[in-house]
């Protein structure tokens, strides 16, 4: 399967059935290159996030993201709970990270973040990946909304009303409604589970 990614996608506008990591997982392992391709797309801020802590040159860059792929090839079918997903890609590329370090220049731990740092980077990756996946499970009425409140810099609410037809005064309930079917999602749910609860309650209302 190729190593391609299909793209970016403006926040809020993914389609309301966008497969979990788990689904994805599946789907990749059985030989479905759209799959395959999501996986990519949704996964690869994280790889990279995880990579620039190590001060690596743009082509070990490239070089980690590339093994780290390949390595999801060889064991995509053989993961013990597909929506472990997201954790597992961010170890392996912290790995990689660290076996590139480790046989380029010999273990620098000054040029390196410690592992508390990096532990700190890995769990902010997984919950962002986890975060982006849930809100692409949302439905229409949610995707939208949320996809502006999240965006960097997030709309205001009168740009919000102006844009969805909404009144002012339901943005912010409607936004707790949506908050709440993001804590419920199966995405976050299965990353919690398998980091041990180390997401805590989820995102911040």
């Amino acid at each position: 399967m190729g190593l391609k990614s299909s793209g970016s996608r403006v926040p809020g506008q993914a389609g309301h059935d966008a497969p979990s990591a788990a689904a994805l997982s599946t789907r990749a392992a059985a030989g479905d290159q759209r799959a395959w391709d999501e996986i990519v797309e949704r996964y690869a801020p994280m790889v990279w996030s995880i990579s620039t802590w190590f001060r690596l040159s743009d082509r070990d860059l490239e070089d980690v993201a590339q093994n780290v792929w390949l390595l999801l090839t060889e064991q995509l079918g053989k993961l013990s709970e597909p929506a472990a997903l997201p954790a597992w890609l961010a170890v392996t590329t912290r790995r990689e990270c660290l076996r590139v370090v480790t046989s380029a220049r010999g273990p620098q731990p000054d040029e390196a973040a410690d592992d508390t740092v990096i532990g700190e980077e890995i769990m902010m990756a997984e919950r962002n990946a986890a975060l982006r996946a849930a809100l692409a499970e949302l439905p229409p009425p949610c995707q939208p909304l949320m996809g502006m409140l999240v965006s960097d810099p997030p709309y205001s609410y009168a740009a919000i009303s102006a844009a969805l037809g909404i009144p002012i005064e339901s943005i912010g309930p409607r936004r707790a409604r949506c908050l709440e079917q993001i804590r419920e999602s199966s995405v976050l749910r299965g990353l919690a589970e398998v980091g041990g609860n180390r997401l805590g309650g989820g995102p911040g209302a």
